[in-house]
């Protein structure tokens, strides 16, 4: 009997053992298959996550710091921004790992911040909301001062090329602050459209945080800064000047019609105004709002635009807008391998991928779109027709699951891309005030090239800018943490901004398989 026993063991166990050999060998043969890759782990701390993910924007804040400052490495810096324009343009946000402050995706990670907010803000912490929340004004703060004198909208502070041959903290600064600002002879439509859409999302943040007087200064200047848009019409970097500074880095490439579309959409939802629901109906067709595209970023708005809009149309509240609940379907049905739409491309591991650099930002504003239009599905009996399959709100969630979780450390380097989550992380981010002894510790003033012997060196930043989320792997799932590789590893606001929103939703909803309603 007990020989029989130990027969039977070892052929289970052979059996065992030949069954992972086959799924070994069959991951090869799925090379685009989103899930695959992914450990099967415990699970993530995803509030621990998200509080860090919040930090990291006290990072990257331009101009004197609260007394609630965070980060405590960093000080004050840019505090005479726009004061040879006539201006006062201190605050708002660095972009990434430089000192400029670009204004357009500036915008944008304010909207991100503001969405995420919005959407997901019952998943937060009642403390981390608070904080999401001081995000999103130290945004909306900045905004508003790019739109207080008449005629003008300001777009950018600092000289790009200038600064990018420096590497120096930002409060010891001495590269020009060049300011930029579109008008009615240099339109900048994406800028206005973008900075409109930011306020309206935020109005309704502060309205529902009982701030009713900051939230109508914001949707008062939401309608200014989109009639500017629309009157004004036009892109930035169709303009020599204005292209010098924001090109190559902040180019326009997907013209300025998207935003004017995404602007009035947000001041819809904001104001509830029928007005902003027709510009969409009568401009759409012209405004390319049939141009379908698996992208969503600072420049490419149209799968969030989609998205959004298909909202009312859902929920049976705007019959007229049914072709955008269809263009939002096309879109998630590109992230379904099962389907017979073309699909986005996936790393071996399962990561979303484009070509370009700064990955994550593809990662993250698209696993925020699948869980925000998984809400608005869940609401009623509206599901995703891809071909010969349909696909419900639970399928997109567990698609965001597991791009998350290929972010925080379920991928083949089993390495978390956000600094400080996790055992393992990015060291060398490429990211001046984080690679350069902060000023606390070093308060002697280091000019434009006294930092280069910390770019260069292989050691370990010495202020981990704690929440950053890098740029991320390659096609081939690699990342070799590499300062110098500003592609891979240089974080930005708008790959943080709507990770905000995915991490949120994770927090109170951890299994997506078993989804509070």
């Amino acid at each position: 009997m007990a020989s029989s026993l130990h027969h039977l063991r070892v052929r289970v166990l052979l059996l065992l053992v030949a069954l992972c050999l086959v799924l070994v060998s069959g991951a090869s043969a799925w090379p685009s298959w989103p899930w695959r890759g992914a450990s099967a782990g415990g699970r993530h701390d995803y509030r621990d996550a998200l509080s860090k993910c919040i930090l990291f924007f006290e990072g990257q804040r331009s101009g004197r710091l609260p007394a609630s400052q965070r980060a405590a490495w960093r000080g004050d810096s840019g505090e005479s921004d726009g004061r040879a324009a006539g201006a006062d343009l201190e605050g708002g946000y660095y972009d990434a790992g430089d000192n400029v402050k670009f204004g357009f995706p500036m915008a944008f990670t304010t909207t991100m911040l503001a969405w995420s907010v919005l959407e997901f803000g019952d998943d937060m912490p009642r403390e981390e909301r608070r904080h999401a929340e001081d995000a999103v004004r130290w945004g909306t703060d900045y905004l508003l001062k790019t739109l207080a004198h008449p005629g003008v909208i300001f777009m950018q502070v600092g000289d790009p090329w200038k600064d990018h041959k420096c590497w120096e903290r930002p409060e010891d600064m001495d590269t020009a602050r060049t300011v930029y600002n579109v008008s009615a002879g240099r339109p900048g439509s994406e800028v206005a459209g973008e900075t409109a859409a930011a306020l309206a999302a935020a109005s309704m943040v502060f309205r529902d945080g009982g701030d009713r007087e900051y939230a109508e200064l914001l949707l008062a200047n939401a309608k200014k800064a989109f009639e500017f848009a629309d009157t004004y019409r036009g892109a930035y970097s169709d303009d020599p000047d204005l292209r010098a500074g924001g090109c190559p880095f902040y180019c326009d490439f997907d013209g300025y019609q998207d935003e004017l579309l995404w602007g009035a959409a947000w001041l819809r939802r904001a104001s509830g105004e029928d007005a902003f629901q027709e510009y969409i109906q009568i401009n759409g067709k012209t405004l390319g709002a049939e141009d379908n595209s698996n992208e969503f970023g600072w420049d490419n708005k149209h799968a969030g635009l989609n998205v959004l809009v298909s909202k009312e149309f859902i929920d049976g509240e705007a019959l007229t807008m049914q072709s955008y609940k269809e263009s939002a379907d096309t879109f998630v049905c590109t992230l379904i391998p099962e389907s017979s739409s073309p699909h986005i491309e996936y790393t071996p591991g399962g990561m979303i991928y484009k070509p370009g650099g700064s990955n994550m930002q593809h990662v993250t504003s698209i696993s925020f779109l699948l869980l925000t239009y998984a809400k608005y599905l869940d609401k009623t009996s509206h599901t995703v027709n891809c071909g010969d399959i349909s696909v419900g709100p639970d399928t997109l969630r567990l698609q965001a699951k597991k791009q998350v979780d290929y972010l925080l450390g379920d991928n083949p380097m089993k390495m978390s891309y956000m600094v400080g989550y996790g055992d393992r992380y990015p060291q060398r981010i490429h990211h001046r005030g984080s690679s350069l002894p902060s000023i606390k510790s070093h308060p002697e003033r280091m000019g434009c090239k006294d930092g280069t012997p910390y770019y260069d060196s292989s050691s370990s930043n010495p202020n981990p800018l704690v929440g950053a989320v890098v740029g991320g792997p390659g096609e081939d799932d690699v990342y070799e943490d590499d300062r110098a590789d500003f592609r891979k590893s240089e974080p930005t606001t708008y790959i943080n901004a709507p990770l905000v929103g995915v991490l949120a939703y994770f927090v109170g909803n951890p299994d997506p398989g078993h989804v509070k309603h």
